[in-house]
């Protein structure tokens, strides 16, 4: 078959080139007779729902793409098409467009002279569309038609479609094709007119989750030169480091969230402001679970009589949570982080200056221990145990040290009081609608500040304790919501309490295991922990 001959302007170009003796001295390729004109979107976040590819596709196309003299098409059922064509969309810094309803529509909006359909698709467009080159799908046929010389790449898993259409270079394009295909030989096809690419739009992330649905549109976007992230596994972008740090580029000005998963994703915006810090928990990342095991040390700064933490010196305390942490390293499968859990507020038998039997530490008095042990690498909880007045009072005392990134909070239903009660006569209790008002203030505050996700422990030993905890509000992302089975005594007493905690518990709860050097009977050590108590805690702590 003869080679399509150029469109006249075309041809004209190029003569004009050749016969420059500037392009003869320096060796420079001859200037192209037309280049795609791509584009940013105007919304810092533009969500493209629907799982239908062939949608997906004109949507990026036309966020990204105003006009295009060259557009590829392939058939959505043909996965060998598809992939190459996306090969060479990326290469030409063309748009990707697969057969249907609207493609002719958007042939027309994108001005096409001409149209690369690969593969089974039939190229169809009326005689009023772009001249149709035709090729087979196979490597040697594209590159013959679009003059690209393209690299060789592994097969493509069944799988793996959306991350190396992902990973395509426009400079350097590999020919994609699919796992135990045949390559092909050589053909004999017509040729494109050449086109220049369009202005490289890397200040456009876009984000994609799920299948090769969204192979066209990723194509279409590597070609338009944003940056393309696949959140393996997820929809939140905390969760992710490589969108975190494509969201944390100052260079970034624009997300594109594409398909219903992304687009169905509860907070989606925040979550990708958040994201965009950089700033990440100790131990890294952005959510506390899972991937990530707390060791902590309980207590309050200055004495040892309510626990291990207090028993010395700050930078001491960091060593031992340091030193408590290290057997588990080769007990779990997730990253270690050692951590201070901090008695805040601490139940006094005095009813003190304001009524209610809680003797509240200066925030600032605690700051030193808390900062330190940030810069150290360890995570904080500030434990509350309020008397008579309620969590959230209590809580907002200690906003400011809430407001950093490796701050948690836990409450001590233990020790809260009815209006006629004191400590030591009975156990406190506390109903989950209180609970739940500081559920949504430390979720709102994590959220209003941008921070990473931050750890809200409810320490548990009767389920008398919190009652009404099937109604606990575990449905908010800003938090990770966790029961700390803390009772002491006996292993096989302890065993029972964690059984029975654990019985018609809410969804999405963590859980905490605590044991104790002096009340245990026996305490367990690290192995024994991680044997005996099933299914493993994520918080072992010390007391």
């Amino acid at each position: 078959m003869r080679a399509r001959a150029l469109p006249l302007a075309v041809a004209v170009a190029l003569v004009v080139a050749g016969c420059s003796s500037e392009a003869e001295r320096d060796g420079s390729p001859p200037e192209r007779s037309a280049a795609a004109e791509t584009s940013s979107p105007t919304e810092p976040l533009t969500t493209l729902p629907g799982d239908d590819p062939a949608e997906l596709a004109l949507g990026t196309s036309g966020l990204l793409f105003e006009s295009s003299p060259v557009v590829v098409t392939a058939r959505e059922d043909d996965r060998a098409g598809v992939l190459l064509a996306a090969s060479a969309a990326v290469g030409l810094g063309a748009p990707l467009l697969l057969e249907g309803d609207g493609l002719a529509d958007e042939l027309d909006r994108l001005d096409a002279d001409a149209l690369l359909a690969v593969g089974a698709a039939e190229g169809e467009v009326g005689e009023d569309g772009p001249d149709v080159v035709r090729v087979p799908a196979t490597p040697d046929a594209v590159a013959q038609a679009t003059g690209l010389s393209l690299d060789e790449a592994g097969p493509v898993p069944d799988d793996g479609g959306l991350d190396a259409v992902a990973a395509l270079d426009g400079d350097e394009p590999a020919a994609l094709v699919p796992e135990g295909s045949e390559a092909g030989g050589q053909d004999d096809v017509d040729e494109l007119p050449e086109m220049g690419r369009g202005d490289a739009r890397d200040e456009t992330v876009v984000l994609v989750a799920g299948d090769d649905d969204a192979v066209a549109a990723v194509a279409t976007a590597r070609a338009a030169g944003a940056r393309v992230v696949v959140l393996d596994g997820t929809t939140d972008p905390r969760g992710s480091e490589a969108a975190r740090t494509a969201l944390a580029d100052d260079a970034t000005e624009s997300v594109v969230a594409l398909g219903a998963d992304l687009a169905a994703e509860d907070g989606l915006d925040w979550k990708l402001a958040t994201a965009g810090t950089g700033v990440e928990l100790p131990g890294g990342g952005q959510l506390m679970f899972p991937g990530r095991f707390l060791v902590a040390l309980y207590g309050h700064p200055g004495t040892g009589a309510l626990g291990v933490l207090g028993e010395q010196p700050l930078e001491q305390a960091i060593q031992r949570a340091r030193d408590h942490a290290a057997p588990y390293e080769q007990l779990v499968d997730a990253r270690m982080v050692p951590a201070f859990e901090i008695i805040a507020t601490v139940a006094s038998t005095a009813a003190g200056p304001d009524g209610d039997y809680s003797n509240e530490a200066d925030p600032e008095m605690l700051r030193p221990w808390v900062e330190e042990a940030g810069a150290a690498g360890l995570y904080v909880l500030l434990d509350l145990q309020p008397g008579r007045t309620d969590f959230v009072t209590q809580a907002e005392r200690y906003r400011s040290l809430l407001e950093l990134p490796h701050v948690g909070l836990a409450l001590d239903p233990e020790w809260r009081l009815e209006p006629d009660q004191v400590h030591l006569t009975q156990i406190g209790s506390v109903d989950v609608e209180e609970v739940n008002a500081v559920v949504t203030w430390l979720a709102d505050l994590t959220r209003d500040e941008l921070l990473p996700q931050k750890l809200l422990v409810l320490h548990q030993f009767r389920p008398d304790m919190l009652p009404g905890r099937e109604r606990l509000d575990t449905g908010r992302d800003e938090l990770a919501v966790m029961v700390h089975a803390d009772g002491q005594g006996s292993q096989g007493d302890k065993q029972a309490t964690w059984s029975r905690l654990r019985e018609n518990a809410p969804e999405r709860l963590a859980w905490g295991w605590k044991n104790f050097y002096d009340e245990d009977a026996p305490m367990l050590t690290p192995e024994e922990t991680v044997e005996q108590v099933v299914p493993l805690p994520s918080l072992i702590s010390y007391q």
